[in-house]
């Protein structure tokens, strides 16, 4: 099977080479791809230099827009499965042979890699975590599935998914309106344990001001979404 990573990148320059050769030495059967979106630093510069393989936006797009050009990537070279993989150095390649072969095995749309299942290795910060049993609730409110992990980008989908995203992908904060949108769908959705790490750089985009903004604007998502589908 055809298996692609896909990288968004905005401004990683300080963990975007050792992501990828992290990639390359433990994920041996995937493909990748960096989405580079618009960054303002050198990322673009290191891509090039170190002859990655990289698509580089005109314009920002945004975490759901640089994903999204990633899934329509896959499905242009025709590729069976595709697998989010932050680039700042937290997802750790050496899960995504397991979380692959689950998916396929227990005939699965998408599996998602939990760092809550097993509760190893950086857990995130206390308001993250608070956010993130939240939408846990709320997901599990609307749909009935308890998702641990709902803001993970660690996630990986097939081929039918794949195309579904290329159609439509939520642009801001995507992961847990996504999982609304394919549980909705009756799609079938699993977790597994992973390690994850602190970032190896760069700062995160959500700050605590913007933590306020986006559990609004994403719970809003999700309620609308529900009734939609």
């Amino acid at each position: 099977m055809k298996k692609l990573i896909i990288i968004p990148a905005y401004n990683e320059s300080e963990s975007i080479v050792e992501t990828v050769r992290d990639i390359v030495e433990n994920a041996i059967d995937f493909d990748y791809v960096i989405v580079n979106d618009c960054s303002t630093d050198n990322t673009r510069a290191l891509c090039e230099e170190n002859h990655f393989n990289v698509i580089n936006l005109p314009i920002n797009l945004g975490i759901g827009g640089a994903v999204q050009t990633g899934y329509k990537y896959a499905k242009e070279n025709n590729y069976d499965l595709a697998v989010q993989v932050d680039g700042d150095g937290q997802h750790d390649p050496k899960f995504l042979e397991q979380m692959s072969q689950y998916l396929i095995d227990e005939n699965l749309d998408m599996v998602i890699g939990s760092r809550f299942i097993k509760k190893v290795g950086f857990q995130s910060s206390l308001m993250r975590r608070v956010g993130i049993k939240y939408f846990s609730w709320v997901i599990r409110l609307l749909t009935g599935k308890t998702i641990t992990d709902p803001t993970s980008g660690l996630r990986i989908i097939n081929k039918e998914i794949i195309n579904l995203f290329c159609q439509e992908y939520p642009r801001d904060y995507p992961e847990p309106e996504s999982i609304v949108v394919l549980l909705k769908l009756h799609k079938k959705i699993g977790e597994l344990p992973v390690v994850m790490r602190e970032r190896a750089g760069g700062t995160s985009s959500i700050s605590p001001i913007k933590s306020i903004y986006y559990m609004i604007k994403v719970s809003l998502a999700i309620f609308i979404e529900a009734i939609r589908k």
